[in-house]
């Protein structure tokens, strides 16, 4: 089996808390990742949005764009909104070759308002998710229509955040919508993931390789606290730092035989967390979980020709 190895920027530069990003260029973060052995990224907003200038700066790191988030809104908006907005990421991420485009539902979300807490995150009722979940499977067909497929990626602070929210979803949607599994939003929602593979394995095609500190989540008041506040706080970070076993986890995946990207998203204070370093942390535990689970990890970053 082989399996690729992945970062996403966000341990650079935090999209929603500028504050925790480090001052680093574009290429001196593709740069820290190759380094410490990962041949992809993705798309992060100091990413150009033109193919023919970020294709160069891809090949002359030597990695590949390995996917990217869309800030969907189909809780609330309708499709044709949603597909103006897509359009262009679509023909972006196949002229570069990409693998995915990472849908990401911020409709009613809280995940980017700091002035609200956990416990105020959305809800949809048995009716509205199963919209939902219809209107996202139409969303991911179309797209792959157009040559992109998409990943579905359940969120803390979103309107699917827990492991019963996720069920809920992936029983209403089809196999149009393909699952970002994230081993840390789960842990963190309370979900058990090897439980969440098992349930949902033969729609995976993409997976954030993401830890959580258990300790800093427990101390949570989220009648008070938001999730970045927890981010903030420290509740992420790589694997090999924080308190999930990521030996059975990636032995699961190998279990069901997936075969594809593994990327590290942990958002934390670059400050004490220098990325460099926490991208060499885990890479090591991932190359160390992926060879007792049989996998063969590609080294072949930018496609040669």
């Amino acid at each position: 089996m082989k399996a690729k190895l992945g970062m996403s920027p966000i341990a650079w530069w935090n999209d929603d808390l500028v504050e925790l990003s480090d001052d680093v260029s574009l290429e001196e973060c593709l740069h820290q990742s190759r380094s410490a052995g990962f041949t992809g990224m993705e798309k992060g907003r100091r990413f150009p949005d033109d193919p023919n200038v970020m294709l160069p700066i891809l090949k002359a790191a030597d990695v590949t764009l390995c996917g990217g988030w869309f800030s969907g809104t189909l809780v609330d908006e309708d499709l044709s909104a949603n597909k103006d907005r897509i359009a262009p990421m679509i023909e972006l991420f196949k002229a570069v070759e990409a693998p995915c485009i990472v849908y990401g539902e911020v409709g009613r979300s809280v995940q980017g308002k700091r002035e609200i807490p956990l416990a105020q995150k959305p809800k949809l009722s048995d009716d509205e998710m199963k919209a939902y979940a219809r209107k996202v499977t139409q969303f991911g067909e179309w797209c792959a229509e157009q040559g992109m497929p998409l990943s579905y990626h359940h969120h803390m602070a979103a309107v699917v955040e827990t492991e019963a929210e996720l069920d809920a979803f992936m029983s209403h949607s089809s196999a149009g919508i393909p699952l970002l599994l994230d081993a840390g939003h789960l842990a963190f929602a309370g979900g058990d993931v090897l439980r969440a593979i098992d349930n949902h394995h033969a729609r995976i095609n993409h997976v954030h390789v993401k830890d959580v500190r258990l300790d800093v989540i427990t101390r949570l008041d989220r009648t008070k606290q938001s999730f970045l506040d927890a981010v903030a706080l420290g509740a992420f970070t790589v694997p090999g730092d924080g308190s999930l076993d990521f030996g059975a986890i990636v032995q699961k995946f190998a279990d069901y035989g997936y075969e594809g990207w593994f990327v590290v998203e942990a958002e934390q204070d670059p400050r004490p967390n220098p990325p460099l370093r926490m991208a060499q942390v885990g890479h090591a535990e991932l190359m160390r979980a992926m060879t007792a689970a049989g996998y063969t990890v590609e080294t072949q970053g930018f496609p040669k020709g």
